[in-house]
């Protein structure tokens, strides 16, 4: 288990945990403090072997007193990807983490996606006898409104072969911000890195914890939230939506769980003059 929030327990699941990109690709206008900024509030991000920054690839199951939930799934095996990491993979870590928290996909109640980037949504099915079946049978896949809408309208394979397959089967459910699921889990609107994209928060017994998604992909951008992230598809609403995330999580407190964060990704942001400071646990 990485945390407990109250009543809720929060279990890692994690798929991938290597070099990805380079970071001047990923932060195209961090200019040439980049190295330095990762170096000092990012430490152990950047692979000193191969120039790339490493990003965990995880999600994070909730196991409430009423609902056990998946946040994001993740890349998956057999999917068609651009990143040659995520391309027809055949690995059995994502399960093995769902099997040590001791879920079976049968168990779970739903599976929430911040988003419908390929590394969010890959386990959302699998390759059963040639076609696309939801993995988790009995789950209803909360799915980000907006983003279906964006998504649906130019599919990408990502949609075709992990977002359409759980429409079709009638375990969908389009959501808004501010939908609520149970009394513990609350989806807070962080829009710019996708148009409907989503964070997460747990509150349970007067603690927080908050998932970031996508919002922020390095702790380094708790000191440069204005950083672009080059996959952000607008890129100034992805810094107001950053620094929301960042002033809130700093004034209440909460724990910030990182997607993308280096292991453990999970800690405090605290406000550091004009920009923030993250504090690992």
């Amino acid at each position: 288990m990485l945390c407990r929030v109250g009543e809720v327990e929060v279990w890692r699941i994690l798929e991938i945990n290597g070099p990805f990109v380079e970071p001047e690709k990923l932060y195209p206008t961090a200019g040439p403090e980049l190295h330095q900024v990762l170096r000092e509030h990012a430490p152990g991000q950047l692979c000193e072997h191969s120039g790339k920054l490493i990003l965990p690839i995880q999600g994070f199951l909730l196991k409430t007193p009423d609902h056990v939930i998946l946040v994001d799934a993740c890349v998956g095996n057999h999917k068609t990807a651009t990143h040659a990491d995520w391309h027809q993979r055949s690995d059995g870590r994502f399960m093995a983490a769902l099997t040590a928290a001791g879920v079976a996909p049968e168990d779970a109640d739903y599976v929430l996606c911040t988003h419908l980037h390929p590394d969010h949504v890959g386990w959302n099915t699998q390759l059963q006898d040639g076609r696309w079946v939801p993995t988790f049978p009995n789950a209803k896949y909360l799915i980000p409104a907006d983003d279906n809408a964006a998504y649906s309208a130019n599919p990408t394979d990502a949609y075709t072969e992990s977002v359409l397959p759980v429409i079709e089967a009638g375990q969908a459910e389009m959501v808004q911000p501010g939908h609520c699921l149970g009394d513990h889990v609350r989806l807070l609107p962080t829009p710019g890195h996708s148009p409907g994209h989503v964070s997460v928060l747990v509150h349970s017994g007067g603690a927080e914890a908050l998932i970031t998604g996508d919002a922020l992909h390095s702790t380094a951008q708790c000191h440069r939230p204005d950083w672009h992230f080059t996959f952000d598809a607008d890129p100034e609403l992805a810094v107001e939506s950053r620094v929301a995330l960042l002033e809130d999580s700093s004034e209440t407190g909460r724990r910030v769980l990182g997607s993308h964060f280096t292991l453990p990704s999970i800690g405090r942001v605290r406000a550091a003059g004009d920009a923030f400071r993250w504090e690992p646990d």
